[in-house]
């Protein structure tokens, strides 16, 4: 693959709010040229995602599972290229992010030091025609790196010409943040990028609607807005010792106990929750170079009305959709593996040390040619 060329890409990612798959189709370099031009969102069924829930921690029936979650990837691809009428002879690579069951950077036993993504990266490439990169994550976890987040390179390829610094916020089941440092003075140079997971996204939220029999989220955050948030419990929540750990860090999407907020109402749980999101981006503020001067919100979280208007309280400066500047606030993330699955094939970083911690600059990835 040559450095510079534009290449046709689709990027893949099943997020930990197990919503669906998202699929992306793009034009990039690798470098700092993005062209987006399809994107769909597939929803899981339930009885997927109970499955799939049901493997989370790398428990269950975890191959089956697997088998059925690449094949749903390859149905989502045959469907994006068919609606962009675009055909897979076209396309020159897949990045297939997979869904994450497990993360473990900061295991206290070295051995057991792992990030795991289920996704059969050679079965998916036997069933769309095309060439796939998948593991993004486990080599800057082997050189000594969080694994995540591993969007923040992409987001710095999105961001030239707007406002430093910059914080870009993705919502999903956990939230993580890339912060954008001024554009460099001299010509050819790259922004500085600092990067972490904050803390909570949607899947506390998410999981304590579903438990309450009330859906399966709390849709523009109206459950949430009918309730109030309980001191004790919030304090009780933001007691957690990730919060004084400076950046880069990053989470499973089981890390933090929902247990102070079991006695609440479903009502008042949802808003102490939706309270712990913003609250937990409030925290890291401390932990960046400098204050954002704006903050561009992606992912599922930026529906939720009342997350935002709390991440607004709680920053004090503007707190918009990344839609506003241009972007689908929907397609970043797979958008993101495209960009990587290129920079993989190109053996440029994926990751360095102030986004995942990482020694020095890692590159990832594992190549599936066609068979």
């Amino acid at each position: 693959m040559t450095e510079g060329a534009l290449r046709t890409v689709v990027g893949l990612m099943s997020g930990t709010s197990m919503d669906g798959i998202d699929a992306a189709l793009l034009r990039t370099d690798g470098l700092d040229r993005v062209e987006p031009v399809a994107f769909l969102t597939i929803p899981y069924d339930d009885g997927f995602r109970a499955a799939l829930r049901g493997c989370l921690g790398g428990v269950g029936p975890v191959p089956a599972v697997e088998r059925a979650l690449t094949d749903a990837h390859a149905d989502a691809v045959r469907r994006l290229l068919a609606e962009a009428g675009v055909a897979a002879a076209a396309v020159d690579l897949i990045g297939f992010h997979g869904h994450t069951i497990l993360h473990a950077p900061d295991h206290p036993d070295p051995g057991q030091r792992r990030t795991w993504q289920i996704g059969d990266g050679a079965r998916l490439a036997a069933a769309t025609g095309i060439a796939v990169v998948d593991d993004f994550r486990s080599a800057d976890v082997a050189a000594g790196g969080q694994g995540a987040p591993l969007v923040p390179l992409f987001h710095r390829a999105l961001a030239h010409g707007l406002p430093r610094p910059l914080g870009i916020l993705n919502v999903g089941g956990v939230a993580n943040v890339s912060w954008i440092g001024p554009e460099p003075a001299e010509a050819g140079g790259e922004a500085e990028v600092v990067a972490c997971d904050t803390g909570p996204g949607n899947a506390l939220i998410d999981d304590w609607v579903l438990r309450h029999g009330l859906g399966r989220f709390d849709a523009g955050g109206a459950l949430a807005a009918t309730g109030r948030v309980d001191g004790p419990a919030l304090a009780a929540l933001l007691a957690h010792p990730y919060f004084d750990r400076p950046a880069p860090k990053s989470l499973d999407r089981d890390a933090f106990d929902p247990a102070p907020v079991a006695g609440l109402s479903p009502a008042d749980g949802a808003a102490t929750l939706t309270a712990f999101t913003a609250d937990s981006v409030l925290r890291v503020v401390p932990h960046l170079p400098a204050p954002p001067v704006r903050w561009l919100v992606c992912g599922g979280g930026r529906h939720n009305a009342t997350l935002m208007a709390m991440l607004a309280d709680r920053l004090g400066v503007p707190v918009v959709p990344a839609d506003r500047v241009g972007w689908d606030g929907d397609a970043l993330e797979a958008q993101a593996f495209g960009y990587l699955a290129v920079r993989s094939r190109l053996g440029l970083p994926l990751s360095v040390p102030s986004t995942t911690g990482v020694p020095a600059p890692t590159c990832g990835g594992r190549f599936h040619p066609l068979p």
